[in-house]
């Protein structure tokens, strides 16, 4: 996110619902998880949950870009087929690479390691 930032006035990180993946809690949940985290001077980003397109919430909301972090070779192959999609229907993609330090980090081993991001963290992007 802080990358992000760096490159956006505005940042809003959707929390949304993918069905191939049982996070435990529903969106809203999440998106209030997430918004605790965040800095309280962080007044550029916004956290919002979301069931639809994405591409369908950036038309809504007037946003021009989605951000996508990529940690590896399997999360680009995956993430360039979205971002094909929501190219063609009207919004961009930019990819951002993980830090080197996050590279190995996806929310499944948070799961199964009994993490999650109700606890202190230091939001990065």
């Amino acid at each position: 996110m802080n990358r992000a930032r760096d490159l956006f006035d505005e940042v809003v990180v959707l929390v949304a619902v993918n069905s191939s993946k049982q996070p435990g809690t529903d969106e809203e949940q999440r998106a209030a998880a997430v918004r605790a985290t965040l800095p309280v001077d962080w007044t550029s980003v916004t956290v919002a949950a979301w069931s639809g397109l994405t591409s369908t919430y950036c038309r809504r909301h007037g946003i021009g870009v989605i951000v996508r972090g990529v940690r590896n070779t399997t999360d680009l192959r995956t993430e360039y087929q979205l971002a094909a999609m929501n190219q063609s229907l009207g919004v961009p993609t930019v990819f951002l690479p993980a830090q080197p330090e996050l590279a190995a980090v996806s929310s499944t081993a948070v799961r199964t390691l009994g993490g999650g991001v109700t606890g202190p963290r230091t939001p990065m992007a």
